[in-house]
């Protein structure tokens, strides 16, 4: 056992916080789960404090939820941990990393710029401009540009009459003026969580959707299955989550007529479809890693 002091940023009580706690402080001895919420910044001291513990007297912090949804205040709790990585304390993964991922907009100009194969999508404020893409898409899920297992999410079909439509824009627009909108996509009932750690391929998931669900998140109904993917499935996902050099990650991906697509890569991934779905300890696997980062 090493006497390697690691923290845990979570969501206390949470699952995937606590299993991920508990493999470190199994190889460690060392336990610290620590709520961002009751963190505090001083930059006279360049401290970081929890509790009364400086985080940045640690030997590394890793992030398994940085909070319960996504939103603005999620970037601005990150950019709390830059002052740890500029005091040399190890962040899993890096502060930049995962603030590109959680602003939906960054990780998907990212992907595209890097080729990968996406719905095809529109961001716009400008009502018009939505609508005119409904139309072309003929059916459109609206997403906000902080948001997780399609919290706030909405599907928006053609076939209503156009004030219609227009009405349910501009509902969306009150709390997204900047619309984010992708052309539904036929699914098979399922789509797939692929799971890399420090860039290396571990296993694949699949999340299959309940009934007549639109989506595939286990807060619709969905459940995990076994699934083993083509090697050609694989290097797609790879080459997705290369760009953002994340250390644990799941890349989202869906099988369709017209070949694979990525919906977005993960800025926490997912422990419980990786052990559910896939029988791989996620937890034990990243602690092992972070501890050979730590430690040389």
């Amino acid at each position: 056992m090493t006497s390697v002091k690691i923290g845990v940023i979570g969501i206390p009580g949470k699952w995937s916080t606590e299993v991920l706690a508990d493999a470190l402080e199994a190889r460690t001895g060392f336990r610290l789960v620590i709520d961002m919420a009751e963190v505090q910044l001083d930059l006279a001291e360049k401290r970081i404090i929890y509790r009364g513990q400086d985080l940045c007297e640690l030997d590394g912090l890793v992030v398994k939820k940085i909070s319960a949804e996504y939103n603005p205040g999620t970037l601005d709790r990150l950019e709390l941990l830059r002052l740890a990585e500029l005091r040399g304390v190890r962040v899993f993964s890096r502060v930049e990393s995962m603030g590109r991922l959680i602003n939906r907009l960054s990780c998907t100009v990212t992907l595209r710029g890097a080729g990968i194969p996406m719905p095809e999508t529109v961001v716009t404020e400008d009502v018009e401009a939505a609508l005119a893409a409904v139309l072309r898409f003929q059916s459109a899920v609206f997403k906000p540009l902080f948001s997780t297992k399609a919290r706030g999410m909405c599907v928006i079909d053609a076939q209503a009459p156009e004030a219609e439509i227009r009405k349910q824009i501009e509902q969306f627009a009150t709390e997204n003026p900047m619309m984010y909108l992708q052309k539904k996509i036929a699914l098979p009932g399922r789509d797939l969580g692929m799971v890399f750690l420090g860039g290396e391929y571990l296993g694949t998931y699949a999340r299959v959707a309940q009934g007549d669900a639109w989506n595939t998140t286990i807060n619709s109904g969905g459940r995990y299955e076994e699934y083993t993917p083509s090697d050609d499935l694989i290097a797609l996902a790879r080459r997705a989550q290369s760009p953002f050099n994340m250390d644990f990650t799941t890349v989202d991906v869906a099988e369709t007529e017209k070949g694979p697509i990525v919906f977005e890569v993960s800025a926490f991934g997912g422990f419980r479809g990786a052990l559910e779905g896939a029988g791989i300890d996620a937890a034990g696997a990243y602690s092992d890693y972070i501890l050979s980062k730590v430690c040389g």
